[in-house]
């Protein structure tokens, strides 16, 4: 804890200053953002989610994965280009488009936005999925999103979260898919108060004593794995460190802090992770004790190991990409507010089945996929 105490007061120089300008640009970004994020949801996520989800569920997630994908991207535009950030990958470099289950330590609150940035350089940013804590469902907006991006919901209460995670997990299973499934085994977000509970369960269960992160929860991560095991390529254990100051989302939106984003990935193949329940569980523990010796080792020397393991995001293509999205927003809303009313009762419609079927925790399921199996249950019933 010292250490890291250390580092943020000598590097105190580098928390950048909350100016007007900033505030500005930051509103801006931010307003830009969720003006856009309605329209996508309401035009190409009720049509992708649901007129061709009624067809094809991986057509359905191809669909989304696409033009999600474009809007997604303009987070690490944001943060890497416009607030200069500097994101800087360690460890392994991996390949484009595997399908991997993500485990990370969980600093703060934007740590799962900061995946972004290397699922956009891995060409699978808009098939990412986080496992997610349920309220996080109830933001306006935002909320439809998660539903529709099909990220899973849990209470934190297992008895509730077993069968909900089986459910969801049983979709995911389709090869042809594309695949991160990003989940944060500490549960909650690290504070020197949980670190200090976390340490006293540790000494009074023989388990170990972690500084730098809080003890894993392990039923989670065993379910994932064992339910998409024979569908995935690879485990990712990310370790997201920041410099000089942990940032909120805030913080992000205005450009004050983080000043640099470390990130550590390590890859371990599907098949060099044990089978059993408790062997996987002894191996998440051993691999959060890992990450905390990385985290020691950067909060005392300033980097990860091994830097320079991705390029640098294009500045072209993600200027491209925001025109793109900024012209197929503005295509959207002239048609909403200038054009048939039948645009209007449309967006009315939209907005009204997000907001059922995200409270409901519903999704249509394919025609044929029902028809099947309405058939095989009436022919196994004779």
């Amino acid at each position: 804890m010292e250490v890291k105490s250390a580092l943020s007061s000598n590097d105190e120089r580098s928390h950048r200053q909350l100016t007007p300008l900033r505030v500005f640009r930051g509103l801006s970004c931010l307003l830009v953002l969720l003006s856009t994020a309605f329209m996508m949801l309401v035009y190409c996520g009720f049509l992708g989610a649901v007129m061709v989800r009624l067809f094809s569920t991986h057509y359905s997630r191809k669909a989304l994965s696409f033009f999600f994908g474009g809007w997604l991207a303009l987070w690490p535009f944001l943060f890497e280009k416009i607030n200069k950030t500097k994101v800087v990958f360690c460890g392994e470099t991996v390949p484009a488009r595997e399908r991997i289950l993500l485990i990370a330590n969980h600093r703060t609150e934007v740590d799962w936005m900061y995946l972004w940035d290397l699922a956009l350089r891995k060409g699978c940013i808009g098939y990412i999925r986080y496992i997610l804590k349920s309220s996080l469902m109830k933001l306006p907006v935002f909320g439809w999103g998660f539903h529709i991006l099909e990220f899973i919901s849990v209470e934190r209460r297992w008895e509730v979260d077993e069968s909900n995670m089986h459910k969801m997990l049983s979709t995911f299973k389709d090869p042809r898919d594309p695949l991160w499934l990003a989940l944060f085994p500490e549960g909650t977000d690290f504070t020197e108060q949980k670190c200090i509970r976390s340490q006293k369960y540790a000494a009074e269960n023989d388990l170990p004593i972690l500084k730098n992160v809080l003890l894993p929860k392990t039923k989670g991560f065993c379910v994932c794995l064992e339910d998409l095991r024979e569908s995935l390529d690879a485990v990712y254990d990310v370790t997201i460190g920041y410099k000089h100051r942990c940032p909120t989302f805030l913080d992000n939106a205005f450009g004050v802090d983080p000043s640099e984003v470390h990130i550590h990935v390590r890859r371990i193949p599907i098949d060099d992770i044990p089978t059993s329940e408790e062997e996987v569980a002894a191996w998440l523990m051993n691999t959060f004790r890992f990450k905390d010796h990385l985290l020691s080792d950067f909060y005392s020397q300033g980097h990860f190991p091994h830097p320079g393991s991705e390029p640098e995001l294009s500045t072209a293509k993600c200027l491209i990409n925001f025109v793109a999205v900024i012209a197929l927003i503005g295509t959207f809303t002239f048609f909403t507010f200038f054009s048939s009313i039948w645009f209007k009762i449309y967006v009315s419609l939209s907005c009204a089945y997000l907001t059922s079927a995200t409270y409901f925790n519903v999704r249509p399921v394919p025609v044929l996929s029902f028809l099947k199996a309405t058939f095989l249950r009436k022919l196994f019933k004779y």
